[in-house]
């Protein structure tokens, strides 16, 4: 192949994914403050179904996604929502932590990691395409949505490499909205 075609096919790739990578940005609306949660079902980490309208007026709820179960940055994150577990209890949050991976893998991270939280498999990303959480790095986006009782997002943070903010910044905005 001669350096010119090989230069023509690196261009043409290149442009196929930078309009992949544009299409799938628009494919779906992101979720922002004074939103109203979709509906959604999905299976937590034992094999029951956890269903949003079971909870929504109940309690607080922190849903936060992440990558990948067991990747350096989401078991900061998750241990971060675990030793601080109790606080967001107290404060009447519900942590739940959506990803891709399967039961199994939920199951085996909540046990190794003792999560006291729901984790839930999102195996065809429709949760994470209802809150138009965008992929980063060829992974599964990073982000926490705040639900308040009437199932509003009132908070939300986004922060790729900084999985323990996540916690932190949710726990601190939960009380200082109590605060008010």
């Amino acid at each position: 192949m001669s350096p010119t075609m090989i230069k023509y096919l690196i261009a043409v790739l290149l442009a196929s994914f930078l309009f992949a990578c544009a299409a799938e940005a628009q494919s779906s609306k992101q979720l922002v403050s004074g939103d109203k949660i979709p509906t959604f079902s999905l299976t937590d980490q034992n094999g029951k179904t956890f269903n949003t309208d079971d909870y929504v007026g109940k309690k607080v709820l922190v849903i936060y996604f992440y990558p990948k179960d067991e990747s350096m940055v989401c078991t900061k994150e998750a241990c971060a929502f675990r030793d601080s577990f109790d606080k967001f209890t107290k404060a009447g949050a519900m942590v739940i932590g959506i990803n891709n991976g399967t039961v199994a893998s939920h199951k085996a991270f909540a046990d190794h990691y003792k999560l006291p939280f729901t984790v839930l498999s999102d195996p065809d990303n429709k949760v994470y395409d209802m809150f138009g959480v965008k992929k980063k790095f060829f992974m599964s986006g990073r982000e926490t949505f705040v639900v308040d009782l009437k199932g509003k997002i009132v908070y939300t943070h986004e922060a790729m490499l900084q999985g323990k903010e996540h916690a932190d910044d949710a726990l601190a905005f939960i009380n200082s909205a109590k605060a008010k």
